[in-house]
């Protein structure tokens, strides 16, 4: 594909009026070069280093990761993982190597051993195309204990203070964290559920003479845990300033879920009778049963505010800018009852929070109504957008009650509320439409997601408005190559009609190439209203495979990788017109805003 114009991306962009253009990747995404690869990838690997300076060549401004919380063995979701304590996956082999600011923790042939000696190493993992979840986590643990004992042998003194620090620092929750591990350990590695009472409930009681005595007993893993974290929490900064360092914002995710560590440390803060799920909609007509904990509203005041302001606290000290992954969660939460058998039965028959003053299937929320019986349309599912039609000024600042603490921890740390990107997908509940109203904040737009028959849909791109964000697709849709690709010809036409128009395209018939319509779909985000424009990895670099399926429990999930020689893949992809070009769609986008004059 060849320019039109001499015009760079970075240039018309501005003119074009976007302000932000984020490069979505999750940490195991990311590309490692052989002699720095566990299995999983890191933005702390020498070949991250170089994504970061080709997405800056290419226009972008920021980077967007997941959460970047420590996952279990067995679950590698990033929206499971701990809210406080890093993956400690992230940790660069780069960084413990000759040279590396973590030098003198372990030797090359620890690392070797480490992750030669971890299971399900595949042929796959470790030429940086395909994750290996369970061998890097076996791998990482294996390099962290060997940096303990010789840290414990007295290897690196000089990072003797520097710990101690971090460790009072950051006390509550990695101690929470490390004693759960450690009760794990003893039940062979099964969750707090099936624990006995004393041990399951154990915050709830909050015996700190209990308590004390479990940290005595389990005094080692409390230190091996710190240490681990206080690692990781290096190489962050070091990424961080990686990222400053080429001109890239660094984004993070502060996700709706907890992990279960987090569900058993934060125990007295949250409902024990409900968890929070995803209510029917058009993305998912059967509702998804997260089982995630819900927050407490009696202790919104008190030790629930805490918690998420702690959360945003530190969050806002690490990143940049933040993504609020389903801020539904902290404004309008869809709750079903957790004592149901069937959780897929009862998230469908679920309600809002605080939108029900008067359903006799849920006496128990009545409690925390918000709104009136009379601000209620009957004539809607209770799951609908519109099932409460109006809200006064005090009712809405109830529901802004945990948002605000986000938006006042994101401005003491200097950030304006536009920068957070807030994921609302098909869904704007009143209340939810409400609080962002109050800060100028717009949705999500996923455009491959759009309507073409109905004007008014809320995924097409000409309806987005300056605060929105829109995207072709994000970490839970198909790649857009393959979703081009497997639609059928009616769909494709329609498509290329709707396209053709959008941007009076001089040669329409350029887009019977998969790589010059997919770029004329990214065009059209750059001629709409929006200021924040995001793309996933996998449709910049014009990958067909899936990175996750959304409720789908299976090793093939969060899988995805790039290769180290992600840039020759994109330069070559380019020239085949099998990738997104950005500086086409660019110029596609100049010459659009240039006829509508």
């Amino acid at each position: 594909m060849q320019r039109m114009s001499r015009v760079s991306t970075a240039e018309g962009l501005a003119r074009l009026g976007v302000r932000r253009l984020l490069l979505a990747i999750h940490d195991v995404s990311f590309p490692s070069d052989a002699d720095e690869d566990t299995g999983r990838g890191s933005p702390g690997t020498r070949a991250a280093s170089r994504l970061f300076a080709y997405a800056k060549s290419l226009g972008f401004t920021g980077i967007q990761l997941g959460p970047q919380g420590q996952t279990s063995r067995s679950n590698p979701s990033p929206y499971d993982s701990t809210i406080f304590g890093r993956h400690i996956g992230n940790i660069g082999l780069a960084s413990l190597r000759r040279a590396g600011p973590l030098e003198g923790l372990v030797t090359d042939d620890d690392i070797e051993h480490a992750v030669t000696d971890s299971a399900d190493i595949a042929e796959g993992a470790r030429t940086g195309t395909v994750a290996r979840h369970r061998s890097a986590y076996d791998a990482m643990h294996a390099i962290v204990d060997t940096a303990w004992r010789a840290f414990r042998s007295g290897a690196r003194p000089d990072l003797a203070a520097p710990f101690a620090a971090f460790r009072a620092a950051n006390a509550s929750w990695l101690e929470r964290e490390a004693l759960y591990l450690a009760i794990c350990a003893t039940h062979d590695g099964h969750g707090f559920r099936s624990w006995p009472a004393h041990e399951r409930d154990l915050w709830i009681g909050a015996d700190r003479a209990i308590i004390g005595a479990l940290v005595t007993a389990h005094a080692g893993v409390l230190d091996r845990h710190a240490f681990g974290q206080f690692l990781v929490e290096i190489e962050h900064r070091r990424v961080r300033t990686e990222a400053e360092r080429v001109g890239l914002a660094l984004y993070g995710d502060l996700q709706v879920g907890y992990a279960d560590a987090d569900a058993w440390a934060y125990a007295p803060v949250f409902r024990r009778d409900y968890l929070m799920g995803a209510p029917p909609s058009r993305t998912n007509p059967e509702g998804q049963p997260w089982g995630y904990p819900v927050l407490d509203p009696a202790q919104y005041a008190g030790a629930a505010r805490a918690l998420v302001a702690a959360r945003a606290e530190k969050a806002f000290a690490e990143y940049d800018s933040m993504r609020i992954d389903h801020p539904h969660g902290l404004i309008c939460p869809w709750v079903y009852r957790a004592d149901d058998r069937d959780p897929a039965v009862a998230v469908r028959a679920g309600a809002r929070l605080f939108e029900s003053p008067d359903l006799d299937d849920h006496p128990a929320l009545v409690a925390f109504a918000i709104v009136r019986g009379e601000q209620i349309d009957r004539a809607q599912p209770r799951y609908a957008d519109r099932w409460v039609h109006e809200l006064d000024a005090t009712q809405i600042d109830r529901y802004a009650v945990l948002f605000d603490v986000l938006v006042e921890r994101a401005r003491a740390h200097g950030r304006e509320a536009s920068d957070l990107s807030c994921e609302v997908l098909s869904t704007m509940p009143t209340p939810l439409e409400a609080v962002l109203a109050r800060y100028d904040l717009g949705r999500w737009r996923i455009t491959q997601k759009a309507n073409l028959d109905d004007a008014t849909d809320v995924y097409r791109a000409e309806n987005a408005r300056r605060q929105d964000w829109v995207m072709l697709g994000n970490h839970d849709t198909a790649p857009v190559f393959s979703l081009v690709k497997s639609w059928p010809p009616t769909k494709r036409e329609a498509w290329a009609r709707h396209l053709a128009g959008r941007l009076q395209l001089a040669q329409p018939e350029r887009l019977a190439s998969d790589g010059f319509f997919a770029s004329a779909m990214l065009a059209e985000l750059f001629v709409s209203r929006a200021e924040n424009v995001s793309i996933f990895f996998a449709d910049l670099f014009g990958i067909e495979d899936r990175f996750n399926v959304p409720g789908l429990v299976d090793d093939a999930n969060w899988t995805l990788r790039l290769p180290a020689d992600f840039d020759a893949l994109h330069r070559d992809r380019l020239a085949r017109e099998s990738a997104l070009d950005l500086a086409l769609a660019v110029d596609l986008a100049l010459a659009a805003d240039r006829a509508q004059r």
